[in-house]
């Protein structure tokens, strides 16, 4: 049991420890960072319980609804709104790279409750696989989110619906082809790897632009 933990705690631990260390400015309070984590884990339960539900009640017909509105819009929706609403006006949202951290925090927040879980049903066998494919994409997925949504802050009021709409539908758009990649071809190692490659490539990008677009208020 300690050791299912531990490996599901692990890579969520890292990821994060890697994105919060690169905000060289002005290092996010510690506790705001650690309740985002705590509320994208608690996302975890609700999105279960709908997820569930829609394939109870056949509402999902095809492998393309599955994964670009069951997994990627109803999981990424739910991490952005959170962000929106508590972390977006907030008075330590206040350099571009914030966005980031918050993204991540709460994205793996979500990825590492959900890894714990799978890995309890599943075995440790399942473990490296799982932190180099869910657990990564979900902070990847949370840097791009983070990082419009700092756009979105620190713009124009004439370009701030534009970002805080990139926010979301880019993050539903990236989640929804990797799921759909997963589930819907047979060799999909294929066709996940490069995926992996250019959603590492993005984010890390993002992320870079992030920190030399400081934008204090």
């Amino acid at each position: 049991m300690i050791a299912i933990i531990s490996a599901g705690i692990a890579p969520g631990l890292a990821i994060l420890s890697y994105f919060y260390l690169k905000d060289q400015y002005d290092s996010e309070p510690f506790y705001m960072v650690f309740r985002s984590f705590v509320i994208g884990a608690l996302l975890v339960f609700p999105i279960m319980f709908i997820q569930y539900v829609l394939e109870a009640e056949g509402a999902i017909p095809s492998s393309l609804v599955n994964a670009f509105l069951s997994s990627g819009l109803l999981e990424e929706f739910f991490k952005w709104f959170i962000l929106f609403v508590t972390i977006y006006p907030h008075v330590h949202f206040d350099e571009h790279y914030d966005g980031i951290v918050y993204g991540v925090s709460l994205s793996l927040g979500f990825a590492t409750l959900e890894n714990i879980l799978y890995l309890l049903a599943n075995g440790l066998d399942f473990a490296i696989g799982r932190a180099l494919l869910p657990v990564s994409s979900h902070a990847l997925f949370g840097v791009i989110m983070g990082y419009y949504l700092g756009k979105g802050k620190f713009s124009s009021l004439s370009d701030k619906k534009k970002w805080i709409l990139f926010s979301l539908a880019i993050p539903v758009l990236l989640h929804g082809l990797y799921d759909y990649i997963l589930i819907s071809h047979e060799l999909w190692p294929f066709y996940m790897v490069p995926f992996m490659f250019f959603l590492w490539w993005f984010a890390l990008h993002k992320a870079k632009k992030a920190r030399i677009l400081k934008q204090p208020v």
